[in-house]
């Protein structure tokens, strides 16, 4: 297959990306700082803090014919920018970044495979990484996502959703992991996606003020902390070859934990302490590590030496084609501010007890879709699903119709699956349409194609799971 196939998907990514770029960079200058370090205070505090408080240099931007100087916004770089230009990357803007979107030494189907078949290593370091900790932080999170933060376990980690209030429209997906800590002030690990960076911080800002001046919490971002995935079923093995020796074995670390450990440089020393968590967003094992800035290229390298044989750098491209094959959303595009988890099919992140108790934003909304109409609760009028399409593959924005052309609902990704060999997507339609095997079409180009609804994910997940089993996609 030809990687335009794939490329042009991360085409309209990146146009999306540059926008929320355009926004982050209004933000700073909101808070009157300079374009390397910024501070936010307000009561209680957040703060974003040396070392972790300075962007790196600007790509200097490329300019055409009809692009003046005063209308291109300057592209940050992660720390691995070097190593993926020195390893034939090809650059792309991704959410404010120059990111790689594939190698020279794989094309994205063949990069796509690699990852199914070995090991893959990701630069996630655009991701926004988040700190949080003191006495009111498991309020804070259990009032503005439905997590049971307060119950979370020590060193286990649960996917989430920021909500705005009464609509329960997701503000963005995230990761919440519980760090070791006393637990008279609990200390929090948090991922957020960097598309919606100034967003979410805006977001926080006002939640945290909104829990008023007695809350105690510090929330901070860790602006230039490195952040690398490595995703495959070689991912462990992998990983363990830059252990240090006395490390716990990596076949008790399950999916949803996590672990901080000293990972060997390239010097053979040791660096400090570094949290791996296992899982990922490809639907296989893996790891995702986060690293002091000093030492990201430093173990980067290292895991590249000691592995040439089952290790290869991966992009952005091979990233989309393997998360929806896993089932997994991107937000921006099947998730949005409009959507709400139980639309989203995600109702399984609102465990139990947070359906018995509420209080999170939303919950009014979120609870009654919960419930059927018959049971006395609304319901709801549409539902994520995936789709297998015959011939050309669907792109974000086609129209999903019935046999008779009535509109049912439209496409949010799509691209063809190199390890199915068929073109799949997933998208929105009404509800009662959402069964497995029902047929529908998309209008591909102004053609309609049939298609079928299909259970996701489209290839089966391999987290390594305690007590054997599947984590859902």
């Amino acid at each position: 297959m030809k990687n335009s196939t794939y490329l042009s998907a991360i085409g309209r990514i990146a146009s999306t990306s540059r926008a929320a770029h355009r926004h982050s960079a209004s933000l700073t200058q909101l808070n009157g700082t300079d374009s390397r370090t910024y501070t936010i205070l307000v009561k209680p505090r957040i703060e974003i803090r040396p070392p972790f408080c300075q962007f790196v240099k600007p790509i200097p931007p490329r300019r055409t014919a009809s692009t003046s100087s005063s209308d291109v916004t300057p592209l940050e770089r992660t720390s691995l920018y070097d190593l993926h230009v020195h390893h034939g990357a090809k650059m792309v803007p991704f959410a404010g970044y120059s990111m790689p979107v594939q190698y020279s030494d794989l094309s994205v189907g063949e990069s796509h495979k690699w990852t199914r078949e070995k090991a893959s290593l990701f630069d996630v370091g655009h991701m926004v990484q988040h700190h949080l900790s003191g006495p009111s932080v498991a309020a804070l999170l259990e009032l503005i996502t439905p997590t049971a933060a307060s119950t979370l376990a020590l060193n286990h980690s649960t996917l989430s959703c920021l909500l705005h209030p009464l609509t329960g429209g997701i503000v963005d997906d995230t990761v919440i992991t519980r760090l070791p800590s006393p637990p008279s002030s609990p200390s929090f690990y948090v991922v957020t996606n960097a598309a919606c960076r100034a967003k979410d911080l805006s977001y926080l800002s006002s939640q945290i003020t909104s829990l008023g001046p007695s809350a105690r919490l510090t929330h901070t971002v860790l602006a230039s902390q490195g952040l690398i995935a490595l995703q495959g079923p070689l991912s462990a093995s992998t990983l363990a070859s830059i252990l240090p020796s006395d490390a716990p074995s990596l076949q008790t670390l399950y999916f949803g934990q996590c672990a901080s450990l000293p990972l060997q440089l390239a010097s053979g020393a040791l660096s400090p302490p570094c949290l791996i968590s296992r899982g990922g967003y490809t639907g296989e094992d893996g790891f995702e590590i986060s690293i002091p800035p000093e030492h990201t290229v430093s173990i980067t390298e290292n895991l590249l030496r000691k592995n040439p044989e089952t290790l290869r750098l991966a992009g952005l491209g091979a990233r989309d084609s393997l998360r929806l094959e896993a089932g997994m959303c991107l937000y921006g595009h099947d998730l949005d501010d409009s959507t709400t988890p139980v639309e989203a099919g995600l109702a399984w992140i609102v465990p139990k007890a947070r359906r018995a108790s509420g209080g999170f934003h939303g919950a009014e909304t979120i609870l009654a879709q919960l419930k059927l109409k018959k049971d006395g609760g609304t319901g709801i009028a549409r539902r994520r699903v995936g789709l297998v399409i015959d011939g050309a593959p669907a792109r974000e924005g086609a129209e999903i119709v019935s046999d008779g052309g009535e509109a049912l609902g439209r496409v949010t990704s799509g691209c063809p699956s190199p390890s199915l060999g068929t073109n799949i997507a997933m998208g929105y339609v009404r509800s009662g349409w959402h069964k497995a095997g029902t047929e529908v079409g998309v209008l591909v180009r102004g053609k309609r194609r049939g298609a079928r609804v299909v259970q996701m994910p489209f290839v089966e997940t391999r987290y390594v799971r305690e007590g054997g089993g599947t984590a859902p996609g």
